[in-house]
């Protein structure tokens, strides 16, 4: 089906349908699941572990246990992917996720989570999202790409077995697929002790599945391409810069699956949220201020770029295939962000939430 696909409409507009497709299914799901990183971290900084926290685990277990376990059958070949095979910034991990935290603590909201909430119509979040991208682009060729790349550079590791946490311990894909599915198993009866219904369980676990299907559909349409295709999964600040920055500044879109995922996720989100009469306009108020908003945007569009993905591409796609500094990332935000939320406790006690 994929060589019929590439023969008739050539490989980026397959990239770009694939993904569509995988992005529609994210929204879905990520806005039906209220799936949100930020407020997991508020939940623990908090000491309360509910609801929200188990949501993002049954996620996160359901993205360790597809992409372990495609790979365990030789479905997918995740050393081939950037995250391992290419080398790797601890430097920019640590300080990059950091910053991400303290962002989507400011902008109440990580960058998938603006999309979604944009496309369900608030536009706090819309606002957000375009600044966040804008200062993303700017880290990667604009102004602020010589102080991303240089501390970047401060700290790298080589790609390869250097990077892959599966090579440091030992274990096998399948090893780690059955640790995951038990982890996942072990999720979802926590979620249900936290009075997630199961439909939200579900609509949580098929988060992890949309990025297995990303890592899975750009495989094989690698394998089947003569021309070199990046593997690559759901991440959203590089793919949402190439969006806009196609639409500002191109009379014709390069179709990708980056390009495709953006607009899929909007659409899946959007579609969501009227079925589920969710939909509403949101604005920015009294306890809404726009500058915090602004001031989080420019720390995750800066964080993002540096730590080479954001709460979803380091911290599903990138955790997924056991990169090691998509995990020290992902580690970095939650550490930073239950750390800005607890301050925000004591100094504006009102607004933190």
């Amino acid at each position: 089906m994929i060589e019929s696909l590439i023969d008739t409409f050539g490989d980026n507009a397959t990239l770009g349908l694939a993904g569509l497709l995988v992005g529609i299914l994210f929204g879905i799901a990520a806005q039906r699941s209220h799936f949100c990183l930020r407020a997991a971290t508020v939940e623990v900084a908090e000491g309360t572990f509910g609801a929200r926290l188990a949501v993002w685990l049954v996620a996160f277990a359901a993205a360790l246990a597809g992409v372990q376990g495609a790979a365990a059958l030789d479905l997918l070949q995740v050393e081939e992917t950037r995250a391992l095979s290419a080398t790797g910034s601890v430097s920019g991990a640590v300080i990059g996720g950091a910053l991400f935290g303290i962002g989507m603590i400011l902008a109440r909201g990580c960058a998938s989570r603006l999309l979604v909430l944009a496309a369900s119509g608030n536009l706090r979040a819309l606002v957000t999202g375009l600044v966040v991208t804008l200062v993303a682009q700017a880290s990667y060729r604009g102004a602020l790409s010589p102080l991303r790349e240089d501390l970047a550079s401060l700290w790298t590791i080589p790609g390869g077995a250097s990077r892959n946490i599966g090579a440091w311990i030992g274990a096998g894909h399948g090893v780690v697929a059955f640790v995951a599915f038990a982890l996942l198993l072990a999720s979802f009866v926590f979620a249900r002790s936290r009075g997630v219904g199961m439909a939200k369980a579900v609509a949580a676990a098929f988060v992890g599945l949309a990025v297995t299907l990303g890592w899975l559909a750009t495989y094989t349409i690698a394998q089947n391409s003569f021309e070199i295709v990046p593997v690559a999964s759901i991440t959203f600040t590089g793919p949402a810069t190439d969006t806009l920055m196609a639409l500002v500044t191109a009379t014709s879109v390069p179709l990708s699956f980056g390009i495709g995922l953006v607009p899929g996720v909007a659409i899946g989100a959007a579609g969501s949220a009227f079925q589920s009469r969710e939909w509403r306009i949101e604005r920015f108020g009294q306890d809404t201020p726009m500058e915090r908003y602004l001031v989080g945007a420019v720390f995750m569009g800066f964080g993002a770029m540096l730590a080479g993905g954001c709460a979803v591409g380091a911290g599903l796609s990138g955790g997924s295939v056991l990169s090691a500094t998509a995990w020290l990332a992902v580690f970095s935000m939650w550490v930073s962000a239950m750390f800005t939320h607890r301050l925000f406790l004591v100094l504006t006690p009102q607004v933190a939430s």
